[in-house]
């Protein structure tokens, strides 16, 4: 496959929205729990909610921002997205500097900034296609995931690092910047007009992108796949912590150096997705992430016999590799197969499979509390294999090239 034309300039401004925006959500994402905790007094309960209230807006909202991104422009709608979490940031800042920031108010606070991630995170993946050609789907989408990958791999730090050193208002003032910014980039866009759809009840609309999913051939074994492994891969979270601790002797850092790779594995996964789909078929490729998952869960399961760090930080470095391939080969599957007009409540349907999150934890917690972490890593390996086996014998492995873009 000869190398595609360079990306677009409106692409540009949407991969640098898309980079200063999840610069925002990952720098006050680790900022609201050192603040509740240092500036707050709460205790690990208290932030447990903490984290309830900044993770539920992807299950609440993400169908209704699925809903509003296929009947308006998909620009417009991720500009607003981005001022509402500016607002709210900016709100926080005012409430901490003011001395008058509570943790209900800093939950329900970054309950708004989230929903104007939700959004973003709906109507990116919906809003390329009209931005670049087919063949440059994959392209785009792997610059999209390399920037959220060093959002993701860097921005905690970042946040932990401006909390420390200028504190926690500026740390949220610096979020909320970038907010802005993405919001301007996003302004510049020139994004193609869409057929307007039929005014009918909102339901029927929900109905019609979950049939579609849920019917389609390709669709339908990624969903299941993607769900299946948020719950083992949030199962494996659950009891790492513990497990590094009494099993591998890690001490905090070496905690965080063994976590760190899952980074490094997304960052380089990222760099390399675009030359791997030139030469791999792309079935292959969306085979790929599953299968490397299963491999990472097997070196983790290792170490019960062999309690070595190297082994995990092996582990963590696949379960970042692999899967970002699989992010990018199914965000352009989904991007061919799927009409422009039901594209955002598609992306929707995707969303939701994040809701496997909190079952692999509670899986984790039930497990761990009754037969011990090792039980929680096999049981976690099996889950893995489980995902696997159901994209393997799926048709999705057997397409030799991108599927042809669909109708409006």
């Amino acid at each position: 496959m000869p190398p595609s034309p360079a990306l677009p300039a409106s692409f540009q401004r949407l991969a640098w929205s898309n980079l200063t925006a999840q610069s925002a959500e990952q720098i006050a994402l680790a900022a609201a729990p050192i603040v509740a905790v240092l500036a707050l007094g709460v205790g690990e309960g208290e932030t447990g909610l903490l984290q309830t209230a900044l993770t539920a807006p992807f299950v609440l909202f993400a169908i209704p921002a699925g809903l509003l991104a296929d009947r308006m422009k998909r620009r417009r709608l991720m500009a607003l997205a981005e001022t509402l979490r500016a607002l709210a940031l900016l709100a926080i800042l005012i409430a901490l500097a003011g001395g008058v920031l509570t943790l209900p108010l800093l939950a329900a606070l970054g309950f708004a900034a989230v929903c104007g991630t939700v959004v973003f995170s709906v109507a990116a993946p919906a809003l390329v296609p009209s931005l670049v050609a087919p063949a440059q789907l994959a392209p785009a989408n792997a610059r999209i995931e390399l920037a959220r990958t060093i959002a993701f791999a860097g921005g905690p730090a970042v946040g932990g690092m401006l909390v420390g050193w200028i504190g926690g208002a500026p740390a949220f003032g610096c979020a909320a910047a970038l907010s802005l910014i993405a919001a301007i980039c996003l302004s510049g866009i020139a994004e193609p007009d869409r057929a307007p759809l039929p005014r009918r009840h909102p339901l029927a609309d929900i109905r019609e992108g979950a049939t579609f999913v849920l019917r389609h051939p390709l669709l339908r074994p990624v969903f299941m796949t993607q769900f299946i492994f948020n719950t083992a891969h949030f199962l494996l979270l659950a009891v790492f912590v513990p497990y590094a601790v009494h099993r591998l002797g890690l001490s905090a850092g070496g905690i965080g150096t063994v976590l760190s790779m899952f980074g490094v594995g997304m960052v380089c996964g990222a760099l390399l997705a675009t030359r791997i789909l030139r030469r791999l078929p792309f079935g292959t490729v969306i085979g790929l992430g599953p299968v490397t998952g299963f491999a990472a869960a097997l070196v983790m399961a290792l170490t019960t016999l062999i309690p070595s760090p190297a082994l995990a930080a092996v582990s963590f470095f696949l379960l970042g590799a692999g899967p970002i391939l699989w992010v990018i080969s199914t965000t352009t599957l989904r991007q061919s197969v799927t009409p422009a007009g039901l594209l955002g409540r598609v992306s929707a349907i995707n969303i939701l499979s994040y809701g496997a999150r909190p079952l692999g934890s509670l899986l984790g917690a039930i497990l761990g509390g009754r037969y011990g972490a090792d039980a929680c890593l096999y049981a976690a390996a099996v889950i893995f294999g489980l995902q696997a086996l159901v994209i393997l014998s799926s048709p999705a492995v057997a397409i030799a090239r991108q599927p042809e873009p669909q109708p409006a």
